[in-house]
């Protein structure tokens, strides 16, 4: 009885230490080309990751907190291009996220909680804002085409 209880408090100190332990990993493709790099602590990715496209393009890049996406993230297009960046809280898509056009030009912004719209998205073409809409739980509820009629009707504070 006796030995079953130290064997039992050295495989939970064993447990513990092993999940303590940090590493930095990298994962590849069959071909060789790195897939991804970053911290792990125990089988939990941690801290900063970068993912790779099989050409060696970066994917995207960001922040982990227990296994989960928290932070500011970028994502990028097979060619490299930014495509979008934002934040991300317990994996999803909060505050203001930047979509990017093929130039990498910010095309729209618009503010998400739970990875759907709510609050403003402002579209833009060649860098000027062209329109604004307002959502509320993912459903469009107004549209605004000038910026004048935007301002008027709208604490422009709530854009921070």
């Amino acid at each position: 009885m006796i030995r079953f209880i130290v064997l039992g408090f050295l495989l939970l100190c064993f447990g513990i230490s092993d999940i303590s332990k940090k590493e930095y990993r990298r994962e590849y493709y069959d071909n060789g080309t790195l897939k991804a790099q970053g911290w792990k602590v125990g089988d939990s990715k941690e801290e900063f990751w970068k993912y790779f496209f099989s050409n060696g393009n970066i994917m995207e890049q960001g922040h982990y907190k227990m296994n989960v996406r928290e932070g500011y993230w970028y994502f990028h297009d097979k060619n490299g291009k930014l495509e979008m960046e934002g934040h991300l809280k317990n994996g999803k898509k909060v505050k203001w996220w930047l979509f990017y056009d093929e130039n990498e030009k910010v095309d729209h912004k618009c503010q998400l909680k739970n990875g759907i719209k709510n609050g403003y998205c402002l579209k833009y073409m060649d860098e000027e804002l062209k329109s604004a809409e307002k959502y509320k739980n993912g459903k469009k509820i107004k549209e605004w085409f000038s910026f004048s009629g935007f301002k008027k009707e709208n604490n422009l504070s709530d854009l921070k």
